[in-house]
């Protein structure tokens, strides 16, 4: 049955679609061109740094001028390239089936942040960008690494409410005055948040407004702590 399948589906790259052997990978071409973070990156945004790491604690540029109230966080890609091309077809191309193996990407990052009983939250959408675009790519993420990984997934614990106009074009201080008090935790579900180390979960950080944002409401809920994880980083040399 599964030999008929590959047959009738063959396995496509996981961004240009190109036949490759398994599902959710990529091809030789996007693999080339797209930026995994591995090796030494900052603790903070899981941006890669020069050099190797000493084993202690190292931040990118960013991450030492602008407070950040989450403790840790990681990446897995670059944004730029095919890193950029995924995060876009995701976010706007109706391409949901990418936060698949981007969990698994994802999850290759999280080894030092996972504790026992750490829960996934994802960075909320206003309902009137889930209605255009018909899911909240951050979500979608969210649970496709909470299959990978096991962990446990609060996937409505924090609210938008308040859509205000994109990010995009910002400068750094408007980013982060467009989302003042435009996330909440939930009602009845933020609660669930309480006493709990919580993993918030997102396609992209930029300025890292919206992320803060979102720690900031899990902590008003009562979260123990919170680290960040997403799918790529903008650098602002890039």
């Amino acid at each position: 049955m599964q030999s008929l399948l590959r047959a009738v589906y063959p396995a496509q790259c996981a961004s240009c679609g190109a036949m490759v052997e398994d599902d959710g990978g990529l091809c030789g071409p996007c693999w080339a061109d797209t930026r995994f973070m591995t090796g030494h990156v900052c603790d903070a945004c899981g941006l890669g740094l020069t050099g190797d790491g000493d084993g202690n604690r190292d931040l990118c540029d960013d991450c030492m001028t602008i407070a950040r109230p989450w403790s840790r966080g990681r990446t897995a890609l670059h944004y730029s390239g095919n890193g950029r091309r995924m995060v876009l077809a995701l976010k706007h191309a109706d391409r949901p089936d990418i936060a698949t193996p981007a969990a698994r990407w994802i999850a290759g990052t999280l080894g030092p942040l996972v504790t026992p009983g750490l829960t996934i939250v994802p960075v909320p959408s206003h309902w009137t960008r889930v209605y255009r675009r018909r899911y909240n790519q951050a979500a979608e993420l969210a649970r496709a690494l909470a299959r990978t990984t096991g962990l446990g997934l609060l996937p409505a614990a924090l609210v938008r409410v308040r859509g205000g106009r994109t990010q995009g074009g910002r400068t750094f201080d408007d980013r982060f005055a467009n989302l003042q008090d435009a996330i909440r935790p939930h009602p009845r579900r933020g609660p669930a948040m309480a006493d709990r180390d919580i993993l918030i979960v997102d396609d992209v950080m930029t300025s890292g407004a919206t992320l803060a944002a979102a720690t900031e409401a899990a902590f008003a809920a009562g979260a123990r702590d919170v680290r960040i994880a997403t799918l790529a980083r903008v650098a602002r040399d890039a």
